[in-house]
């Protein structure tokens, strides 16, 4: 079933490229929608599926709105989300896109 989630520190192209990417293997495509605030993930999931997703989002800075973080997580995923976005750029300017 196709569902949209609410993903925090996605800030622009890049981040959204990593997050495509990186998801893609794992649960097809994605759809990432770079005008709202927070940010939305699209994707066909099933719900044993989201704690899965949840844990990846996480790991690559990009934590799910509703996902409560103490202070030193929250600290960490932000870091976590400066390197995946600086990794989705160079991609994508490898790329030519």
């Amino acid at each position: 079933m196709k569902q949209t989630f609410q993903v925090e520190n996605v800030k622009c192209g890049g981040c959204a490229n990593t997050v495509m990417t990186k998801l893609k293997d794992v649960f097809g495509e994605v759809e990432v929608n770079l005008d709202v605030m927070p940010r939305e993930i699209t994707l066909e999931i099933e719900d044993k599926q989201v704690d899965d997703l949840r844990l990846v989002l996480k790991k690559l800075g990009y934590p799910m709105s509703d996902e409560k973080l103490n202070l030193f997580d929250t600290n960490t995923t932000k870091a976590k989300s400066f390197v995946s976005c600086a990794v989705g750029k160079f991609e994508l300017s490898k790329d030519g896109k």
